[in-house]
């Protein structure tokens, strides 16, 4: 059976809580959390991840600088990221996959609607 390692980056200890019981329905996921960009840039130079979720409004470093910094690291080139977000302006979707995000949530999130992109992005089977 695979592993996937995952991600989470979200200030609100409430929202990753919800992310990983939607992520949790994933055969195989281990998942990692983190507080805000910058301890998700540390948990990142310290294991590889199969895919990353981020916030984008979170202190310390925000999300879209997480998204362009993971970006810049040619082994963090392919990995697919979901941001999971308040934002729900056209412009702040578009400057994120322009980033390199692959998919943008709006919240309030469906965890069915998190899980089913994290599959279709992680290559998983039902």
């Amino acid at each position: 059976m695979s592993t996937y390692r995952i991600l989470i980056v979200e200030d609100s200890l409430t929202m990753r809580q919800l992310i990983s019981f939607a992520l949790n329905r994933i055969r195989g996921a281990r998942l990692v959390e983190a507080s805000d960009g910058m301890e998700g840039l540390k948990k990142l130079s310290m294991e590889r991840f199969d895919l990353i979720l981020t916030d984008i409004n979170m202190p310390v470093m925000d999300g879209l600088k997480l998204v362009s910094l993971i970006r810049s690291d040619p082994g963090y080139a392919n990995v697919p990221i979901i941001v999971i977000t308040t934002e729900a302006a056209q412009e702040d979707r578009e400057r994120a996959l322009a980033l390199g995000a692959n998919d943008y949530i709006t919240k309030p999130m469906q965890p069915s609607k998190v899980y089913e992109v994290a599959r279709r992005l992680l290559n998983v089977e039902q």
